[in-house]
């Protein structure tokens, strides 16, 4: 692989990271090992940029992935605190294989370069390799092409009520221990739904739009934080908000996530408070200003 700046440019899908103490040597750069740790750990990010949670995402495809071969050529060394930025590509496909090529940066400077092979194999202990699926192939190419991996369905509750009743069951329900007879409500059949989905049609997001300008029961799966999920997520309720006429939202956020909603223009407008046992805060974002129609 070339070391031209322009190697940048072959990458859609860039995961940053920061070089921590344990990870430099007695030579006062980062030890070789740990850029295959590097690779791994951009390569989670990545199922999340294609919008797949990887295990549930693997389970309906019927396949598991094993790495067949990786391989690296290093041109720099990285140093304690440098960000690295870890470019992962689809090189090519084949029947049961994946080759993705990889190159990491600190800024323009060329740190390693190299590519990973990956086998689509049946489930369990006894893999054997199988062919990969058409709807995944399809799914990597049209990330390459640039397409997005992710889209909103807005509708009402008989529409995608099933789909969000799964989703707020596992992320409230099951993983913060919200009681079932305080998570469903009568305002679920009056209000404007939005639901994410994936390129294999499974639902990893949702949130809801009450008639008077309040959003709630936002929830994204737990193998999707971390995306742009939720941002997308928020995006269409908020437009969806603007369309109704109203000049702002609001919403009761959980305090543990409001940075998040501060960053897409909310900010608090009250103390603290309880709810369901979980701590938070109420929030409020403005309309005016907010485009008619969202981005794509």
């Amino acid at each position: 692989m070339s070391m031209m700046h322009s190697q940048r440019a072959d990458f859609r899908f860039f995961h940053r990271l920061q070089v921590r103490w344990a990870e430099v040597d007695m030579q006062q750069v980062v030890f070789n090992g740990h850029y295959l740790l590097y690779f791994d750990t951009a390569m989670s990010a990545y199922w999340k940029a294609l919008g797949l949670p990887y295990a549930q995402a693997l389970q309906t495809l019927g396949g598991d992935f094993y790495v067949k071969k990786a391989a690296l050529t290093y041109h720099s060394p990285a140093r304690l605190d440098d960000w690295i930025e870890i470019g992962i590509g689809l090189a090519r496909l084949g029947k049961s294989s994946m080759v993705l090529r990889t190159a990491m940066f600190v800024q323009d400077r060329l740190l390693t370069s190299g590519e990973m092979v990956y086998v689509f194999t049946t489930p369990g202990p006894q893999a054997r390799a199988q062919a990969m699926p058409q709807a995944l192939r399809e799914l990597l190419e049209s990330y390459e092409r640039g397409e997005p991996m992710l889209r909103v369905q807005l509708g009402d509750w008989h529409a995608l009520g099933e789909h969000a009743r799964a989703i707020r069951t596992a992320v409230f329900v099951h993983e913060q221990g919200i009681p079932a007879e305080l998570e469903w409500d009568e305002h679920d059949v009056h209000c404007r739904h939005a639901v994410v989905f994936n390129r294999l049609g499974m639902p990893v997001a949702c949130g809801r739009l009450l008639p008077d300008g309040h959003i709630g029961r936002v929830a994204v799966i737990q193998a999707m934080r971390g995306s742009l999920t939720g941002r997308l997520l928020m995006r269409d309720l908020m437009h969806e908000a603007k369309l109704a006429g109203h000049r702002h939202v609001e919403i009761s956020a959980q305090q543990a996530v409001t940075e998040f909603y501060r960053k897409l223009g909310f900010a608090s407008i009250g103390p603290p408070y309880l709810e369901a046992g979980i701590p938070h805060v109420p929030m409020r974002a403005d309309l005016v200003r907010l485009p008619v129609s969202p981005a794509p």
